[in-house]
Order: structure tokens, then sequence, then C-alpha cells
């Protein structure tokens, strides 16, 4: 599934593969949410009694938000904001945001909140492969309670293996992802049929009116039941995510095809079994099975909820990517786990630091009841900040209308927002925590963006012109020595600090100098034809510009086997890079606050190296030092 292939329209046997990787990737999160979505609704610190006007009113709420959260808002218009077939809320941002901002401005506020709705991410990576996973070997109960005591060392075992794997990749297993997700849907169509049967009334929930007449009768109450309703569309925002990796058309036909139906078969299922035997509402979907299946069925769902977690992290995995990409977060070392696939990537110390936060959860709430409690307050407040951002791209972009764009905004924000207030109650009981993770990355990639930007004011101001330095050459010739150096800098048109210290300091010039500047598109791919920028300077000199998309990894030295001519031949063998590392010093002169440039100083100390992240090699290169006070 590269990039290449993916921007044919795929047909056929593709489309259906296509569907069913889509179906065990993207669909592993919301798959998963009928092991405790109805059973929060009734069995949870805000649930409402078990009467058969409840469990209508529940289910009606259910469907419809599906449907208007997923089938309306996100499949038929939020996809089709996509970043060159990318999407993701950064992706989305790059689509309005340019990439060079003032501090304080529109486009500042703009950034501001994709960076936090990217932040929020993490904190729901962190929550769903605990809760998933917690909810399913919580099926142990219901077979015998002797199994209470082993509920949270089982899913700490789990979740440990997990992360073990992750260095692997999902190269190897990713084909089994969607096979065993169909199986899955397969079961909760069965299981809700099996439901339904025994009280076909249940279907009376498709009216709407049923929702209306809840609120009516439960008042604040039945509001509050919204945050456990908001189960149903948490894996939502991970639909447009990865866009990227099938593309939109496969994604909604394993939707509308077989996610959609199977779901709303297996809620009207645990819904009839409501209304027949209040009492099940403790665990509902396990009690839709009969007692022989129980035992394979918590291990397919187990199975279940770990696709579902496998998807979470790789989705923060190639959230980072893009961070670092975009110049919101530090570089950080990327490890390709397949020669196929780009987006099979694997990030070390994004693994152990969801792995830890994952089985501290898991220790700390001690059941999915407890952790529903911090869950749904992250992923409510991202749908917000989609939509305000999609908004802000039909005018800008798109050039809606203002009604279009006001209607839109609207009804979805009100949806937004009656999802958020629902939620915001969870605070005082765990949601605080999630606000908490994504505040502390917001913290880092915001101090990082404005110290790049402070860090490259203050070059700017002390860089001479290279025009100038070529000129001060010409008129006072210097010692050329046999080579080519490399030097990178980030400003087109200006002398790398790197050259006027080697010529300070050794007195010599090599016969080829390449000024080099590696650039970010606010795209998530470059095609490589379009990638290198070649600008002879006279003197031996060439200015090179590599441009990378926010998806893409970069390789200096593979670009520059592309920009080798007859007329500047570029010998691997003779070239040596010079690149420039500053010690940065808090001192009060960069206009952040001082902890601000306490903590960019020590990000920087602690980012990897640019000779690995360009995949430089290490004997070709020369480190000129810098003291730079912020």
């Amino acid at each position: 599934m590269t990039t290449e292939t993916l921007r044919e329209p795929p047909r056929g046997r593709r489309l259906a593969a296509l569907s069913l990787a889509a179906l065990g990737v993207v669909y592993g999160d919301i798959g998963t949410s009928p092991l405790y979505a109805i059973r929060e609704c009734f069995y949870g610190e805000y649930g409402v009694p078990v009467t058969d006007a409840n469990v209508l009113g529940v289910l009606s709420l259910i469907v419809w938000s599906l449907i208007l959260v997923v089938s309306i808002k996100y499949l038929a218009f939020v996809m089709r904001g996509d970043n060159r077939g990318e999407g993701g809320i950064l992706a989305l941002m790059a689509l309005v945001v340019p990439r060079q901002v003032d501090v304080g401005g529109r486009a500042w506020r703009l950034a501001v909140l994709g960076l936090f709705g990217a932040a929020l991410l993490y904190g729901d990576g962190m929550i769903t492969p605990a809760i998933s996973v917690l909810s399913a070997i919580e099926g142990l109960e219901v077979a015998t309670p002797l199994f209470r005591a082993y509920v949270v060392p089982l899913t700490l075992v789990i979740l440990v293996a997990l992360f073990s794997v992750q260095h692997r990749g999902t190269a190897r297993i990713g084909a089994l992802f969607g096979p065993l997700t169909l199986v899955w849907f397969g079961v909760l169509a069965a299981l809700g049929v099996h439901g339904i049967a025994t009280e076909p009334t249940v279907l009376r929930a498709l009216d709407p009116w049923y929702a209306v007449r809840f609120f009516a009768a439960n008042g604040l109450h039945g509001a509050l039941v919204l945050a456990a309703v908001f189960l149903v569309v948490t894996g939502t925002e991970a639909l447009y995510a990865d866009m990227g990796h099938f593309g939109r058309r496969p994604i909604r036909i394993a939707w509308f095809s077989i996610t959609f139906p199977a779901l709303l078969l297996n809620y009207f299922g645990q819904g009839a079994l409501l209304l027949v035997d209040p009492v099940a509402a403790h665990n509902p979907f396990y009690r839709l099975a009969p007692a022989w299946a129980l035992y394979p069925l918590v291990a397919l769902a187990t199975l279940a909820t770990i696709i579902a977690s496998q998807a979470v992290i790789s989705g923060a995995f190639s959230l980072t990517r893009q961070a670092v990409q975009l110049g919101y977060a530090p570089r950080v070392f990327v490890t390709h786990t397949s020669s196929d696939e780009a987006g099979q990537i694997y990030i070390a110390p994004i693994n152990w630091a969801l792995m830890v936060a994952c089985c501290g959860l898991v220790v700390g709430f001690g059941s999915s009841t407890e952790l529903a409690a911090a869950y749904g307050m992250a992923v409510t407040t991202t749908m917000v900040i989609t939509t305000l951002l999609f908004c802000e791209l039909a005018r800008r972009r798109w050039r809606w209308n203002r009604l279009a764009v006001i209607t839109f905004g609207a009804v979805f924000l009100a949806i937004d927002l009656a999802f958020f207030s629902a939620n915001a109650i969870k605070i005082e009981h765990g949601g605080w925590l999630p606000l908490l993770i994504a505040a502390a990355i917001f913290c880092i990639m915001s101090t990082w963006k404005r110290g790049r930007l402070a860090l490259e004011k203050r070059f700017r101001s002390t860089m001479v012109p290279l025009s100038v330095f070529l000129a001060d050459l010409e008129t006072h010739p210097i010692t050329r020595v046999p080579g080519i150096a490399v030097f990178l800098t980030s400003e087109r048109d200006g002398t790398p600090h790197a050259l006027l210290h080697n010529v300070r300091h050794n007195k010599v010039v090599h016969e080829q100098v390449i000024i080099l500047t590696v650039e970010t598109a606010d795209v998530p791919y470059v095609p490589t034809e379009e990638r290198l920028w070649v600008e002879p300077l006279g003197h031996g000199f060439c200015r090179i510009v590599i441009q990378y998309g926010f998806m893409q990894d970069s390789n200096i030295p593979r670009a520059l086997a592309m920009a080798s001519t007859p007329e500047f031949p570029i010998d691997p063998m003779k070239t040596t890079y010079f690149v420039g590392r500053e010690k940065l010093i808090a001192a009060g002169k960069s206009g952040l606050a001082r902890w601000r440039e306490r903590l960019f100083a020590f990000l920087s100390r602690n980012a990897q190296s640019p000779t690995t992240f360009f995949r430089i090699p290490s004997n070709s290169v020369v480190e000129l030092g810098a003291q730079i006070e912020l």
C-alpha cells in the first residue's frame, strides 16, 4: 500500500483487499465499544434505571450518534479534507495554517488548536488499550467470580506483551487483522440477531422520537448519560487519521457494508436482552452469549481489543513523525518495520511511554467501569477542534458561502459540545488525567515550535548574506582544498555559520561547496521529481534545496546522489558534511518565558542528532559547536 499505489482509485480485488484491511485497522477501536458502552449507560456511575422507555431511548441515542457523527460528519464531510490523500488533525491543520506563522496571530491560534487536538490523541492512545483489553478480560468474571482476582494481572501481561513486540512491526501479522476483525464483526452481528429474536420490539428505537422522550423524562440525568453514549463513537478519529493508508472509498465501504450493520445489530441485541432481563445490565455483552460460547468469546474479544490497541499505538507513532517533520516536536529516531509500507514505523520512546501509562491506568483504576470515567474527555475535545478546523478549511480553501459554513458548524458543534458537556463531569473522576497528559505534551510541542522560531530569528539577525560571502571570497582568495563540503542551513540565502567557523579556524574552503537546505512541505508526500531544487552559484558553490512531505523520512545522501551532474559531480566518497551543534543557554533574550527557554534547551540537547536523522554516514561528518544564549 505505497503512496503511489493509493493515488489510483482502487477497483475490484484491490478495493476488496483494502476494505478488508481498513476493517482491521480503522474500525478496531469503535468495533470493541459494544464490550462496555451499553453497560455504562445503565450500570455505570451515571446510569439510568433499566426500564423499557430508557432502553429504547438510549438505543435511539446510540443509533443516531453513529449516523450523525460517523456516517455524516466524518465519512461524508471531514474525510473530504484530505491533504493529498493524508488525514488526521495535523494534516488538517497543515491545510489551514501556513508553515511560518507569527506568534499571537489568527494562524497561530489555529495552530494552537490543532496542536492541542493532536496532544489529546496521545491521551486517547494511553486509555484505549487499557480499557479495551481490561473490558475483554472482565468477561471471565461472567463465567465465574473466581477469575475476578486475575483480571488485572492478565490484562497487564497482555499489555506488556503487546508493547514488547512493537519493534517487530505489524508487517507479518497485519494480514491477519482484517480477517480476524471480520470474524469479530460477524460474531457481533450473530449475537445481536439472537438477542433481537427474543424481543423484536426493540427495533422501535430506530425512531429518534424515543431519544427526545428520553431527555424529557430524565432531564439533566439523561443529558449526563451522553457521556456513556459517546463511548460508541470513540474510535471515529481513526477514520480520518488512517485515510492515507487506505483511501476514502475502502473505509466507507467497510463501514456501510460490515461495521455499521454489525454494531447496530449488537447494540439492539443487548437492548433486547435488557428488555427481557434487566439484571443483565451488569455485563449485557457477555450475557448475550450462550454459556458454552463464553470462553471462546472472551478469547476472541481479547484478540479484537489487541488489534484495536495496535491501531491506536501505530497511530501515535505516525502522529509523532508528522509532528517532527512539521517542526512541532524534537527529532526522534524512527525505525521502519516494513520494506514495503512506509506507514509501518516504530518509535521506541513513544512505545515505552505508552506501555508504562497503560499499565499504570489498569493498576490505578482497576476496572473498565472506573476507567470509563476518564475515557471520552480527550476524544470529545479533539472532535470539537476538528469541527472548528474543518469550518476554517471550508471557508478559506473551498470558498463555501457563509451560510453553509455556519450551518455545518452549528449542527455538528451542537452535537460535539453536547458530548463534551456530558463528559466534562468526568473531569473530577479521572477525566483530568488525559487532559493533564495532553497539556504536558502540548507544552512540549508549542515550546519546541516557539523555541525554533526564536532560534531562527536569532540566526537571521547575525547571518551574513551568501552573496556578500561569495563576493568577499572573490576579492580575498583563500586556499581551496580537494573534495566536496556540504553545509546544512535553514536559510536559503544566508551563509551557514558552520562555513564561517570553518573559514575562520581552518582558513580553507573546499573545491566544491554545497549550501544545503532541507525543508518540510505542508503536504504529506513530495514526488521524487519535485524534491530537488539546484542553483549553481559559481566559484565551485552550489545551492540545493531538498523538500520532503511531513509523512516522509529525510535521507540526504540519497537525495544528493540525484543532484549529481557531469558539471557538478557529487562523489559520496569525497563528500564531508559540516553540521553545527549549538549549546543553548537560557539567558532571557529570546522573548520566551525563562522556563520555556530551559525546556527548549533541554529538548534540544536530547533531540536526535542531525547526522542520524538525515541518514548521514557518521564517518563523513564534522561537527562545529557554538554556544548560543537564548
